[in-house]
């Protein structure tokens, strides 16, 4: 099944459902087409926090001409960094690099703490898509990334949340900027896959219902330039798209 957190044409928010044969979102006996401008799509969560995986694709961190961490690299975004299907984000201004970079992103379904990976596609209520927008000219500058990743718009979400039997283990992720794809890989090639990392993380944190997990992304990213559209299609979820602006 996949759900969908509209804002609907009385402006009240809504949890229905979306039919991806119709690209149809439907509540109440009400049904609008997902890009019906009369409704807004939103984040299909309204997560506490983000936690994002760095260098989880060999391939990427060998792009950046890095390692591949030992255990996986955490950081978060906070947030502030949401950006909803179908929005304009509007990027940090004065900036070199602007990179897009995009990831299968996990949705927790409860509070949760020391969970073992046995156990944790017990906590997972679905998937959705994400770009992890990365202002590269801070981010090589500082070490907790706050700059390079957690700026207002850097974490565009959505367009829907899948639930785990909607989306294959070996699930494809792609990403196209006006239409042309710049990077193309999928779940099986993630170096610390879903249920490690979140016992790794539930390690050291509380995870919330609604927190999302944003799990890596493949080689191929690159730099935004302004006006680009963006899309990041997730094999089983659907894609999420975006505008960019640069000041």
């Amino acid at each position: 099944m996949h759900h969908v957190r509209f804002r609907d044409p009385a402006g009240s928010i809504r949890e229905g459902t979306y039919d991806s044969e119709t690209d149809t979102v439907a509540f109440a006996g009400e049904e609008y087409a997902l890009d019906d401008p009369a409704i807004d799509v939103l984040p299909p969560t309204e997560p506490t926090k983000i936690v994002c995986i760095g260098r989880n694709y060999a391939d990427h961190a060998d792009e950046l001409g890095n390692e591949v961490p030992d255990r996986p690299l955490l950081f978060l975004k906070p947030p502030n960094a949401l950006a909803s299907h179908g929005d304009e984000i509007t990027v940090p201004a004065g900036k070199d690099r602007i990179d897009w970079e995009a990831e299968i992103a996990v949705v927790i379904g409860e509070q949760c703490k020391d969970v073992d990976a046995a156990d944790a596609m017990d906590v997972v209520a679905g998937f959705t898509c994400m770009n992890d927008v990365s202002n590269r000219d801070d981010q090589n500058q500082e070490q907790n990334w706050v700059r390079g990743k957690a700026f207002d718009g850097a974490a565009p979400l959505g367009p829907v949340l899948a639930t785990p039997d909607e989306v294959p283990d070996d699930a494809s992720v792609e990403l196209r900027v006006n239409g042309e794809t710049k990077q193309s890989s999928d779940r099986a090639h993630l170096m610390f896959d879903v249920p490690t990392l979140i016992e790794e993380i539930t390690t050291y944190l509380t995870l919330e219902a609604g927190d999302v997990i944003s799990t890596g992304t493949p080689e191929g990213v690159g730099a935004l330039s302004d006006g680009d559209t963006v899309a990041v299609e997730v094999e089983g979820v659907g894609t999420l798209e975006h505008d960019v602006r640069v000041p």
